[in-house]
């Protein structure tokens, strides 16, 4: 099956990472020579193998073809620019850019502004009238369908021959289990004398229990090793199977096939998803899940500007929090009412399922008076507001999120030790590091989210004009846990912001088109290596891998 080890093919057709950049096709060849031995035509075979692998040509294609380019204003020339990067091409969306097409042709002829061009999810073949049903049965008969799942003249129950170690293309579901890639090495360890070089290939979609599983059969079947990848868990991996598209698409094909209907079959169509929409929405409510009346708690009394502030918790038996009380004694009858009411719709919050975190990320850095230093608690020591010091103190006790605390949890011991000579020094003195690394924007802090520390009054989440320290924009700067421990609060801000992107597959696209690669540096630790070469070098101390 084209492996050079004792394991199964990744994939029927895949696409190998070049260390220079750019992809490699790489095609079974041994598919043709099994078809023969089951027994097809030399005719069937072509037919076959021209559906896994595409006919590599915009000619003869549908929904995107010479005819249709040539509508838009291709020439023959652009056409011929074309069909000449389509035979490595993952996506025929692939090609279709400025530097296949050139800028001149692009800017003049297809009138494209360049502010488009530069958006990370842009489709030319999109922009330029085709729809995602066109781009699709193009992409299979150019680039092919990847699989043989479905493929003219292929018998089912042959299927199971060409089995890989994951889903073929897009549209394939077939792959071969865990248990088999183990059971395959067990049956061969006792004729080898070492352990045996593979790796055993899992889903995307595996857990934690599959992992354990997998590690379990491997020493009841007295396996010497077992070295196990979950596909897509590294940012840059040098086999892939498939192009990883955004959900976004999902739900545009759905759209136009609505679009697309008659009216009866429209009706149906948008019906039926008003209904998974409301199942959806029905199912994710919960009931109220209520308290015991015997419950455990505690009462954490500190002082907060000046004023004494007493938060009294109640906890469900497994120790979840489920309720909170606010007891202030120095406010005046309105806020101490406004306090306690508060305090019960948060309660009813906890108790009908939302997430102790939800309200964390909302309430902490707010600011408004009172607020200040804070006294007679262990790891908060400033707030920025009562709501502030409540939400840090509940993250602290009930989430673990020690990033939130001024004293983490390892300097209250009676065994702790100082710093050395690195705690009495300044942020500045301490190395760039910090803000070299926050100021290129790849420092985060736990939920990926921006921790507000200095930005001026006003709601959450809104900050005033951005004021400036040793130089870099304070706007909605980002401390870490670890990062400034001991550090005085203007010391914090000469880091420097950055805008949290939407989703993780945006930051993953970030990352990538930055040139990261997804693996620690080895002298500093931080993700932050570029290809340098056939080695790495690391942007944020200068460490490399071998490659001067």
């Amino acid at each position: 099956c084209d492996t050079t080890g004792i394991e199964p093919d990744f994939a029927l057709v895949k696409f190998k990472k070049l260390a220079g950049g750019g992809y490699f096709k790489i095609i079974n060849r041994a598919a043709p020579e099994a078809l023969r031995a089951l027994g097809y035509s030399e005719a069937q075979i072509a037919e076959i193998e021209a559906y896994a692998v595409g006919h590599a040509s915009l000619g003869q294609s549908p929904g995107v073809n010479h005819t249709t380019l040539r509508a838009k204003g291709f020439d023959a020339a652009t056409l011929a620019k074309v069909d000449g990067g389509l035979a490595s091409a993952f996506d025929i969306r692939f090609v279709f850019n400025k530097w296949t097409l050139g800028a001149d042709f692009v800017a003049n002829v297809l009138k494209i502004p360049a502010e488009k061009l530069d958006e990370q999810n842009f489709d030319l073949l999109a922009h330029i009238g085709f729809t995602r049903q066109e781009i699709d049965a193009a992409n299979v008969h150019v680039c092919g369908a990847m699989t043989l799942e479905g493929a003219p003249h292929l018998k089912l129950e042959h299927y199971n021959v060409f089995d890989c170690a994951n889903p073929c293309g897009r549209t394939g579901k077939r792959y071969l289990n865990v248990e088999s890639h183990i059971r395959m090495m067990a049956a061969s360890q006792p004729f080898i004398s070492g352990a045996i070089s593979k790796t055993i290939n899992m889903p995307n979609d595996a857990s934690v229990e599959d992992c354990k599983d997998a590690y379990m059969l491997s020493w009841r079947l007295a396996l010497k090793a077992n070295a196990l990848y979950r596909d897509g868990s590294k940012l840059s991996q040098p086999l892939n199977s498939q192009l990883i598209e955004n959900d976004d698409e999902d739900e545009t094909e759905a759209v136009e096939a609505i679009i697309a209907a008659n009216t009866p079959a429209r009706a149906a169509m948008v019906a039926e998803r008003i209904v998974e929409r409301i199942i959806e929405r029905v199912e994710r409510q919960r009931e109220r899940e209520r308290l015991p009346n015997r419950r455990k708690s505690y009462i954490q009394k500190a002082t907060v500007g000046g004023h004494k502030v007493y938060l009294h918790t109640g906890e469900y038996e497994d120790g979840r929090l489920g309720e909170i009380f606010i007891d202030m004694h120095k406010e005046g009858a309105a806020f101490r009412s406004l306090m306690n009411n508060f305090a019960i719709a948060i309660s009813l919050g906890l108790q009908y399922g939302v997430p102790l975190e939800e309200y964390v990320e909302a309430f902490t850095f707010t600011r408004f008076e009172p607020a200040g230093l804070v006294q007679g608690n262990d790891a908060i020591k400033n707030a920025t507001s009562i709501l502030d010091y409540v939400f840090r103190e509940l993250a602290i006790s009930y989430l673990g999120r020690n990033d939130l605390a001024h004293v983490v949890p390892e300097d209250l011991g009676h065994d702790a030790l100082g710093g050395g000579e690195e705690q009495g020094r300044s942020t500045s003195e301490r190395g760039q590091t910090h803000t070299s690394v926050v100021s290129k924007g790849l420092v985060r802090s736990k939920t990926d989210k921006l921790m507000l520390v200095r930005g001026g009054a006003g709601d959450a989440g809104h900050s005033a004009a951005p004021q400036t320290a040793h130089g870099y924009s304070t706007q909605g700067a980002t401390a870490l846990k670890g990062d400034f421990a001991g550090a005085s609060e203007p010391e914090i801000f000469a880091t420097v912001s950055f805008a949290a992107p939407e989703s993780a597959a945006e930051r993953r696209a970030e990352a990538k088109m930055k040139g990261y690669v997804g693996e620690s540096c080895p002298e500093c630790g931080n993700f932050t290596m570029v290809r340098n070469g056939t080695c790495l070098k690391c942007d944020t101390c200068g460490g490399t891998t071998g490659c001067s």
